[in-house]
């Protein structure tokens, strides 16, 4: 919004002092997580008062892990405070009829609402299980093909590659050194030489033209897929203080890092990466992102003030998902979001273990021969003993490590 103020005063010739520094989309980032972190900080204890005194406390379920009892009653559905502390920032501070702003903010409101309604169901409504299973899926299946769509068919989404012999092209002029601009479902694939895949190549039995044509049939299902995992992963981890918020923070800033140098064509050029026209904007929407959830995370570390509940979580894998699509880098989620993947493969590999050895062995054997003490895997670490505290921190200095390994691959390859 303040972009929009600043071009229309300039095209009519007023300069107001300062206002140049907007045309600088890092100076609008670093507006924009400053106001985030600041709105969360503020604001955040009035939105838990405010759930307190509508009791919508959490109510634990006993699983027989120490100092559970003891969180009883504290307010969830504190994504609140991280889907109004990012809004904000993003529409006053990026271009909000950018495409990717668009899909973004979407996201947020889209996934927001149906943790929301899952949260309302369970504090207002007294339903236990709160919103269906097959509603959920169904809520992110539609997000997927939103995004999906979008990013195949509208004509402002396109990417810029570089000649296979770039170097020689231009040293004083770096748009000469790319390709023209085109529509492409191409994406990034990490750790590799030549490391660019298009869905289209799945349909190799087509010509290249069909193929092209026709490569929304995988891209779309693709897209679709990545959005209910990582969506549901983020869900999962947010079991205990402090754990989703500090993994998600991590894996913001990088995706953040990713956009600028993806939206900056003289950085794209020396990366030897795509260039992605208009992404710029989007390392402002990730950042406010990252303001609004260390916000947060003050009232969520050990012992948490406030649960992100449904509301935040399924907010925050859902727009991480997007943010790794559009900025084509959905196949490296296993790596950069890997504590939230092996958090949902504990899971799996728990029930899937359980229902083989009580097929097998029967019920008996496989109730007191589980894989993992408790599912997901930071509740088996609980039930080793050590304090949750520990295994927050741990798993995050995990995630940045996973991080840095991500960065990397900028060079290796």
């Amino acid at each position: 919004m303040l972009y929009y103020l600043y071009e229309y005063l300039t095209s009519h010739g007023i300069h107001v002092p300062g206002l140049g520094m907007f045309r600088f989309i890092s100076f609008r980032a670093g507006m924009a997580v400053l106001l985030s972190l600041v709105i969360a900080l503020v604001f955040g204890k009035k939105i838990i008062n405010f759930l307190r005194r509508k009791q919508m406390g959490e109510q634990v379920r006993d699983l027989g892990l120490d100092g559970q009892k003891q969180k009883e009653g504290t307010p969830t559905m504190g994504g609140l405070i991280i889907i109004l502390a990012t809004l904000i920032p993003v529409i006053l501070f990026t271009r909000v009829l950018n495409i990717y702003i668009v899909l973004l903010i979407i996201s947020v409101i889209w996934m927001g609402a149906i943790g929301f309604i899952d949260d309302y169901l369970k504090k207002i409504k007294q339903n236990k299980d709160g919103l269906s299973g097959k509603f959920k899926i169904i809520g992110q299946v539609g997000l997927g093909l939103i995004v999906g769509i979008t990013m195949f068919f509208h004509s402002d989404i396109t990417v810029k590659r570089k000649y296979a012999d770039a170097r020689e092209v231009s040293r004083n002029n770096v748009e000469k050194n790319f390709l023209p601009t085109e529509k492409s479902t191409v994406s990034t694939v990490p750790f590799v030489k030549n490391n660019e895949f298009d869905y289209s190549g799945l349909l190799f039995w087509m010509s290249p033209q069909e193929a092209e044509e026709w490569s929304w049939i995988v891209f779309i299902p693709f897209v679709i897929f990545i959005v209910t995992a990582v969506s549901n992963g983020a869900n999962i981890a947010d079991g205990i203080d402090g754990l989703a918020a500090g993994a998600s923070v991590v894996i913001l800033l990088a995706l953040a890092f990713f956009a600028y140098l993806s939206g900056n064509i003289i950085f794209a050029d020396y990366l030897n990466i795509m260039f992605l026209p208009n992404m710029g904007e989007t390392t402002i929407f990730a950042l406010a992102l990252v303001g609004a959830v260390i916000g947060f995370f003050w009232y969520n570390t050990y012992p948490a003030q406030v649960f992100m509940g449904d509301t935040g979580s399924l907010m925050l894998g859902g727009v991480i998902a997007v943010l790794a699509i559009i900025l084509r880098k959905e196949l490296m989620i296993p790596v950069l979001c890997g504590i939230f993947l092996i958090e949902n493969i504990s899971v799996m590999l728990q029930v899937a273990v359980f229902k083989y050895r009580k097929r097998k062995y029967g019920l008996e054997y496989a109730q007191n021969n589980r894989l993992f003490k408790m599912a997901p895997l930071h509740h088996h670490y609980q039930k080793e003993g050590y304090h949750e505290s520990k295994i927050v921190n741990r798993m995050i200095i995990m995630g940045v490590l996973l991080a840095i390994i991500c960065l990397i691959t900028l060079k290796v390859r």
